[in-house]
């Protein structure tokens, strides 16, 4: 084993073994204890924080991650586009850290490796519209989830029938945080209605977190709406001028759907009617809503509401 190949394995070993004397380095790799502090004494000069405890032995500072060796082009280019989507998707405290570490993922890679690897990423682009919302809420729930303390917000209801329901207080035990429909989403334990539920960070504010600890329950699997959640069923039929694109951009609740004559014939699974509103409205006079007729009704109403703005 040449000294190149021994000073990267003493690291590998420090880093599996998290503290290692000196000695017992000289005996695995068969050199002699003087030896050995001369290549720590190189890793140290090379940039590597290695820390040394009298009467313990070598460690590695904590928090420190050696590169890995190798990338295949693959690896390497869903690596970079990962940490844009993060960059684009986080705050900026996950921003700069993603991409911080695009930089580092470069800076390993093989010259040759390296330029297509940059072109493929040149090449390929996520592409979104939205800022990330409430990002001190975000900043302030990863830092609840990890530290499993109770949050208590106020909350905006959803819209209903018209009107936005007042803010309410809220105490929630924080599970975890999903990102969907261009949205973040947080599942927590919610101590008013005593269930899990799921709260848009963007209708959150007044956001702080309590003393209190919390366990999550080891069953706890992340998933947007348990299947139970959803009774009411939501039947639309959308013409032909529009099929296409509900197709392509469905709805959260979406279940079924079926070619029809006339359009396109779409079936929903919602926990109150009210959840399909304003979906449904955005298509206007390309959807006929069928089924409950309480839906129906609010539609009716809105587009009574609609008339008047536009007749004044």
């Amino acid at each position: 084993m040449n000294r190149t190949d021994r000073l990267l394995a003493i690291l590998l070993e420090i880093q599996a073994k998290k503290q290692v004397r000196p000695e017992d380095l000289a005996a695995t790799f068969e050199v002699s204890k003087r030896t050995i502090y001369r290549d720590l004494l190189a890793l140290d000069e090379s940039g590597v924080p290695i820390v040394s405890m009298p009467g313990q032995g070598i460690s590695l500072v904590e928090g420190y991650f050696l590169p890995p060796l190798s990338f295949t082009r693959d690896e390497a280019i869903m690596l970079l586009l990962g940490s844009e989507f993060v960059g684009q998707h986080f705050d900026a405290q996950y921003r700069d850290a993603a991409q911080s570490a695009n930089h580092k993922i470069v800076a390993v890679l093989p010259e040759q490796l390296r330029d297509e690897v940059e072109y493929l990423e040149n090449s390929i682009r996520f592409i979104d519209f939205n800022e990330p919302s409430a990002p001190d809420i975000l900043r302030q729930l990863r830092r609840a989830i990890i530290q499993r303390k109770t949050v208590r917000f106020r909350y905006h209801a959803r819209y209903h029938d018209g009107k936005s329901e007042s803010a309410s207080l809220r105490e929630a035990d924080p599970y975890a945080l999903i990102h969907i429909g261009g949205a973040w989403m947080l599942i927590a334990y919610c101590h008013l209605r005593h269930d899990n539920r799921h709260f848009r960070l963007d209708r959150m504010e007044e956001l702080s977190i309590l003393d209190n600890v919390f366990t999550r329950p080891a069953d706890f699997k992340i998933q947007f709406s348990s299947e139970d959640d959803r009774t009411v069923k939501v039947r639309a039929l959308f013409d032909h001028a529009v099929a296409r694109r509900v197709q392509e951009a469905p709805s959260l609740y979406q279940a079924a759907q079926t070619e029809h004559t006339n359009g396109l014939m779409v079936t929903f699974m919602v926990r109150q009617p009210e959840d399909m509103l304003q979906w449904l409205l955005s298509w206007g006079s390309h959807v006929r809503v069928l089924e409950p007729d309480s839906l129906r009704a609010m539609m009716a109403r809105e587009a009574e509401r609609i008339m008047e703005n536009h007749s004044k």
